[in-house]
């Protein structure tokens, strides 16, 4: 998807804002989101990926909420949801679009997909906002996938020409394709990615039962209009295109899926459908959310050719009863954002390329 970057509009801080009273909470902005989280459930019942998920196993797997506006918690004109599944050969997705017109035009591999409406996938193994992947496809089952070593911000080699080896993925219609003389219900989607595409985005454990990832889900809709029967996306009177909605699992609150610290988290549970198992992210994590909201301030000024300091952040916070600061180091090549862990002798880095690291310290 493209990225647009404006104001975020003001949402009630009463959900967005984690109140910072008594040094409990740190103190999250409204551009910050508190990222939502899934429980993929482990399947033993083969899965056939037609696009019409009528495996018994789907029907005892949880969907998420309904997707929202990228900027926040404004509703999307038609629902999106979707579910996820996992067994020790693939990681399973299966979405359903609700669209009363069904339409696509684009029909080569690693195309622009999201010039048609679609629906996208982003994955972050490790969860340190680098070396991640991206799948979108549309109506006609065109995808497109490619690999990021990081996002835009910290400029870093996209991939196209990559290609999602055994990938598999399938679409069925509730209705007709590119057919204006009908009102269709929608389409939904599968899609089976095997684990040994992840081997070259990270160092994949034997099983991933018990951890989580970090991802998120995109759908792209755009107005239409016709032209002889043809589906096109719509333009203004300048001749310009309208712009595109993007509907989100876990919102962004900007206009840009590739800042990987805001999407959701997968937690991939041993459990099968029907069962429950209960996840919730780390404390840490946390305070991963809290320095990348820092850390955008930074680069943001950085880019702009000021000097930095940390009259620019919230440098010195008190959480959980525990002093937390930021420090700032300047390099040759930029700058980090560092951090010692208040849960045990470990330093916090966002070094100077955007990524997370994190490694033992031992202080005198």
């Amino acid at each position: 998807m493209k990225i647009i970057l404006k104001n975020c509009l003001f949402f009630s801080l009463s959900f967005f804002f984690v109140a910072y009273s008594s040094g409990q909470s740190l103190p999250f902005e409204s551009n910050t989101p508190i990222p939502h989280s899934y429980v993929a459930y482990r399947t033993s019942e083969t899965i056939l990926i037609d696009g019409m998920a009528e495996e018994s196993v789907w029907d005892s797997t949880p969907w998420t909420a309904p997707f929202v506006d990228i900027e926040g918690l404004k509703k999307p004109k038609y629902n999106t949801q979707m579910k996820m599944l996992w067994d020790e050969k693939y990681l399973y997705f299966m979405a359903r679009l609700e669209e009363p017109h069904v339409w696509g035009t684009l029909k080569q591999r690693d195309t622009v997909i999201f010039y048609n409406n679609d629906f996208e996938i982003f994955i972050d193994p490790d969860g340190d906002t680098h070396n991640y992947v991206e799948f979108e496809m549309n109506v006609l089952n065109t995808v497109w996938d490619l690999f990021l070593t990081a996002p835009y911000r910290n400029n870093p080699k996209v991939l196209n020409q990559w290609d999602m080896k055994g990938v598999l993925s399938a679409v069925h219609v509730a209705g007709t394709i590119n057919d204006a003389s009908d009102s269709d219900q929608g389409w939904s989607l599968e899609v089976a990615i095997p684990w040994t595409v992840f081997n070259e985005v990270t160092q994949m454990n034997a099983t991933v039962a018990g951890t989580f990832w970090r991802m998120g889900f995109s759908r792209v809709n755009w107005e239409f209009e016709l032209k002889e029967g043809r589906y096109s996306r719509k333009k203004d009177p300048n001749g310009s295109y309208l712009p595109e909605y993007n509907w989100v699992w876990s919102p962004q609150m900007v206009v840009n899926m590739h800042e990987p610290e805001k999407w959701g988290y997968v937690y991939f549970s041993a459990r099968s459908p029907g069962e429950t198992e209960e996840f919730t992210p780390p404390e840490q994590e946390h305070l991963k959310w809290f320095m990348y909201q820092e850390y955008r301030k930074l680069l943001a000024a950085h880019k702009a050719g000021l000097p930095l300091n940390k009259s620019l952040i919230q440098s010195n916070v008190v959480w959980k009863g525990t002093e937390v600061v930021l420090n700032i180091a300047l390099h040759a090549t930029g700058f980090s954002l560092l951090c010692d862990s208040p849960f045990g002798p470990e330093t916090l880095e966002i070094n100077p390329y955007g990524k997370f690291i994190r490694y033992e310290t031992n202080h005198p």
